[in-house]
């Protein structure tokens, strides 16, 4: 049995499907495909697992695959260029289609080559790791990294169609399932203390894959991750909050080129900091911040900078974050557990003594 959930933009609107057994059912793949040609993204790890699967769907279209190889490190402009030069090699036309079949690396990779490709190409994600379903693979958010930081070049264009199918995460990596979580955690942390409830009563059976627990987390998280984007597609307003963690989080990441954490974690360890910042600044009970370190740790997830990390110089790649204005920072903090709100000029002294307690404490223990 699966669940349709409406993305409502206007003529940009599409549906995400989320049940088990979604990707074999050709005939709801291929009904989306609207013209004649259509090449797949994946990458090394995932398509000799479910590239199969997918294929039934696309009969009747001429077909080309490109295969990314695994990793963060491969969201560059030279892969997008790679993916353009295939399209070009079977003449693709602008009512051709690209499929995303995998994590957040090939669905955010794969839509900003559509969104380039004669200005704007469909793209349908099909998205196999828990964290890709919960949050990048809906919403239209496309991009690439650079050196200086993550996601600075991008896109928002939207999807023609999700389909999640939880059967996927039976094979996904451990460590791959918990970095998923931090995205679930995030949408509770920011609005739904309900949800954050049921996780710290469910975080086990999260853990162990049960099929009722991963579809009801699922299911949750892209309901407020729908209910933002239509109100907010471009990040004007609401949608920034869901970046609670990642200006943190994509500086960690950018400090360790990449490779030494996947997203969720530094997302996790992002969110601690969050959360800490915001009773170091009076504006939120520690109390909270500590309740969320403790789903976090009992998620497996790390709450703590490595010690080797400089904290100024995080500070300087957080000045990067696609959030500041004219140069000024603007994080996202809350008021307690489930009230996130968007803050403008804090001090650089209360950031920096937070990334500094995190390595302290890592360092004492």
């Amino acid at each position: 049995m699966s669940t349709g959930i409406t993305v409502a933009l206007g003529e940009r609107s599409y549906t995400v499907h989320i049940g088990s057994g979604l990707l074999t059912d050709a005939g709801l793949l291929g009904r989306h495909l609207r013209g004649r040609d259509v090449l797949v993204v994946s990458n090394e790890t995932v398509a000799p697992l479910y590239l199969d699967s997918v294929l039934p769907g696309l009969a009747g279209h001429r077909q080309r695959t490109f295969l990314l190889p695994d990793g963060e490190a491969h969201k560059t402009f030279e892969n997008v260029g790679r993916v353009l030069a295939e399209l070009s090699a079977m003449g693709a036309s602008r009512d051709a289609t690209i499929v995303a079949l995998g994590g957040g690396v090939v669905g955010d990779l794969a839509g900003f080559s559509a969104a380039l490709w004669m200005r704007g190409i469909d793209f349908v994600q099909l998205p196999t790791t828990l964290l890709a379903m919960v949050d990048s693979s809906v919403g239209g958010k496309t991009g690439v990294n650079l050196p200086q930081g993550k996601n600075l070049v991008g896109a928002f264009h939207q999807p023609r169609l999700v389909l999640i199918d939880p059967e996927t995460l039976q094979t996904l990596p451990e460590r791959e399932l918990r970095a998923g979580l931090a995205e679930v955690i995030k949408y509770a942390a920011l609005g739904d203390v309900e949800f954050l409830d049921w996780l710290e009563q469910n975080a086990e059976r999260l853990l162990s894959r049960q099929a009722d627990a991963l579809q009801h987390a699922i299911e949750t998280s892209v309901r407020h991750k729908a209910r933002i984007v239509q109100a907010d597609e471009h990040e004007q307003g609401e949608r920034a909050l869901l970046n609670l963690g990642h200006t943190f989080g994509h500086a960690i990441e950018a400090a360790t080129h990449y490779v030494r954490f996947l997203h969720g974690e530094a997302v996790a360890i992002g969110m601690v900091a969050a959360a800490q910042l915001s009773a170091r600044l009076g504006r939120a009970p520690a109390v909270d911040a500590e309740r969320l370190a403790q789903l976090i740790r009992r998620c497996g997830l790390p709450t703590r900078i490595p010690p080797d990390l400089d904290a100024g110089n995080l500070l300087e790649l957080m000045r990067l974050d696609k959030k500041a204005k004219s140069g000024k920072l603007r994080l996202v903090l809350w008021r307690a557990a489930g009230q996130a709100e968007l803050v403008e000029a804090v001090a650089d002294a209360d950031i920096l003594a937070t990334l500094s307690g995190l390595q302290q404490f890592e360092h004492a223990g």
